[in-house]
């Protein structure tokens, strides 16, 4: 066990950590917090993509953007969401869907997400991450008896290092939207004026001769 694992209220630390140092989020296989794992459901992608299309519909401040499929199969919803805590700014979210079929031919459809929020500053106070899990506890409540745990992924699967691992890499480039400058980058020079050369004056006497 880690000596970490007895600070109390460290899960809660390490998210208010998160919040004020990073804008974007997304799901992958080893997340640093459980909600933010990648969700497979034993239910084909039409179904899915319908209930978060539905979804954004129903709930106050989303937005739907976009919803196509891409090359290879995957499906991708866009949608924007408005935050209160950050005084209605946008969200971007995007949800990827992929469908596969399992050894016993089956489908098994795997849900991704990402969402970035363009402020000028290093933290979003987690309403990233807030949008995420907004939507994927909906789906995990919705299809509780139709999740796919990894191990049984692992053995149903065909192909695990495919279609899925690529779909996958698409969810990991997402960074933060507000970064320091490099130190490589050339300073700003200041802006000298030149001065005016002095005028010389010349003083004229009056002539004190008659």
């Amino acid at each position: 066990m880690d000596v970490n694992d007895f600070i109390p209220f460290r899960g809660e630390l390490t998210k208010a950590y998160h919040g004020i140092t990073t804008n974007a989020t997304h799901t992958s296989e080893q997340p640093v917090f459980d909600e933010l794992k990648v969700r497979r459901y034993d239910i084909p992608i039409a179904e899915i993509s319908g209930f978060i299309v539905n979804k954004i519909h129903q709930w106050i401040g989303w937005t739907l953007i976009s919803e196509k499929t891409a090359v290879g199969g995957m499906s991708t919803i866009r949608a924007e969401v408005s935050s209160v805590l950050l005084f209605g700014l946008k969200i971007k979210a995007t949800f990827g869907l992929l469908e596969e079929k399992d050894i016993n031919g089956s489908p098994i459809t795997t849900v991704n997400a990402k969402a970035e929020t363009h402020i000028e500053s290093r933290g979003d106070l987690g309403e990233s991450r807030r949008v995420i899990r907004m939507m994927l506890g909906a789906m995990d409540f919705n299809f509780r008896t139709e999740q796919v745990s990894g191990e049984d992924y692992q053995y149903r699967s065909l192909d695990t290092n495919g279609a899925a691992a690529a779909s996958q890499e698409m969810f990991n480039d997402v960074k933060l939207q507000h970064q320091a400058k490099p130190e490589s980058s050339p300073k700003a020079t200041a802006i000298e004026f030149k001065k005016r050369p002095s005028v010389q004056t010349i003083q004229l006497k009056p002539n004190n001769k008659k």
